[in-house]
């Protein structure tokens, strides 16, 4: 298995792939606080609504090889449907984000997850996110129903806390972890393709990938517990 880890960033270091992963869902859900604690270890309490689209990145090393993350974010209004086209096009990865103590956020899901197949590349790696398990009892949506619709949908899954920390690198590690695999089969097959010749560099570029649908981890008990 391919091991991750990783700070903040160096802008010296040399990258080796981009991976663009968009965050997405209703309004309020919280997918502003799960990039900043992922981007740079924060948590605002008075965060405000997200206008229009903004993206962070983070460095991280994934089986010897760095990784930019470039992480999108736009807000979960009707209002910004506009920019949905130019949001998901280059995406390898999405996370898909609801409140587990509103469950009209979940019931949402359903929708988020068709338009992010109408736009995004077929083969993105998904994950679906209920957001706010330090909440635990307010919770409004059970943990199994989310895993079922996970597995359904052919979805990894986790429960996350952007105020506490919980799972939110986890997360993201999953997502890239997954993509960089199906990457790195795609770059043995074309090598195998190609023979003596040199393949084609992927270096630095925001990889669309062909790869086999994802499967949901076997280790599905992903819900921080409340203290």
């Amino acid at each position: 298995m391919a091991g991750a880890g990783g700070g903040y960033g160096d802008a010296n270091q040399r990258i080796d792939y981009v991976f663009k992963v968009v965050l997405i869902g209703d309004s309020a859900v919280g997918k502003s606080q799960i990039l900043a604690r992922f981007a740079r270890n924060e948590f605002s309490l008075d965060s405000k609504s997200t206008i229009g689209v903004e993206f962070q990145t983070r460095t991280l090393v994934i089986d010897h090889k760095t990784v930019k993350a470039q992480i999108w974010d736009t807000a979960g209004q009707e209002r910004y449907r506009a920019v949905t086209s130019a949001y998901y096009r280059g995406a390898v990865g999405a996370m898909l984000v609801y409140d587990i103590t509103k469950r009209q956020t979940f019931d949402h899901i359903p929708r988020w997850l068709e338009e992010l197949r109408n736009h995004a590349d077929k083969n993105i790696v998904i994950i679906l996110v209920g957001n706010k398990c330090d909440l635990e009892n307010q919770r409004d949506v059970p943990t199994e129903d989310a895993k079922e619709f996970a597995e359904k949908e052919g979805l990894f899954f986790l429960e996350t806390s952007a105020l506490d920390a919980t799972n939110v690198e986890t997360a993201f590690i999953t997502v890239l972890t997954e993509i960089y695999n199906i990457v790195n089969k795609k770059n043995l097959t074309a090598d195998e393709n190609q023979g003596n010749g040199n393949s084609a560099s992927l270096s630095g570029q925001k990889i669309i990938v062909p790869g086999p649908a994802q499967e949901v981890p076997a280790k599905s008990n992903m819900c921080c517990q409340a203290s």
